[in-house]
């Protein structure tokens, strides 16, 4: 496994980042004074921002976060019950554009799961048992397949799990052809435009 991660459209492998406390909300991932903008870059920057900032803005030495090898994850391994709490995008923007592409836990809040899906941030449940490997080991390779819905974990001296995950079928497609809704729509424009036509004649 490569050190940094090979994203594709239909493929993601990397290390993970664990973040293994239950209920993260979403002002914690990105907190309330952060929301004055529309802007999705730049985000990154104050995600989890009260974990990894002291009061004065210096970066604490504490903070799994704020380790190089987080930056270079693209999977987050997070706690139960993962992105509860207010319904804001800004809050999968901000995990985005720190370079996360995929979030792993036993549970998701709905309007988190919602929003990711919208924007091609890849939300998956899995099993108490793959959960727990995958909080037990952090920094574990993992290979996400869009195409199979499957994510394979595991180590050079240990082999971890391979399971499959649920995806909404649009979303994923979405996901697969590198397209939002919007772009899905526009990408059939001239078939709804033959298929209106039709319709307006036949009235």
């Amino acid at each position: 496994m490569k050190p940094n991660p090979t994203i594709e459209s239909t493929r993601i492998e990397s290390t993970t980042l664990v973040l293994a406390e239950s209920n993260i909300d979403t002002d914690q991932i990105i907190p309330a004074r952060f929301l004055t903008t529309t802007e999705r870059s730049g985000l990154g920057r104050h995600a989890f921002a009260d974990w990894r900032f002291d009061a004065e803005g210096r970066g604490r030495a504490d903070c799994v976060l704020n380790l190089a090898a987080a930056r270079q994850s693209a999977v987050l391994v997070a706690g139960d019950n993962f992105g509860c709490g207010s319904s804001r995008e800004h809050a999968v923007w901000a995990l985005q554009d720190f370079g996360v592409r995929a979030v792993v836990s036993s549970s998701i809040a709905d309007i988190f799961k919602a929003n990711a899906l919208k924007n091609a941030l890849v939300p998956i449940e899995v099993d108490a048992d793959c959960h727990r490997w995958l909080l037990d080991h952090p920094g574990a390779p993992v290979t996400i397949d869009l195409q199979a819905c499957r994510l394979a974990a595991g180590l050079a001296a240990e082999d971890g799990p391979e399971v499959s995950f649920e995806l909404d079928p649009f979303a994923r497609r979405c996901m697969l052809e590198g397209v939002d809704a919007l772009g899905w729509l526009l990408s059939r424009r001239e078939k709804i435009e033959a298929w209106e036509k039709t319709r307006a004649e036949a009235a």
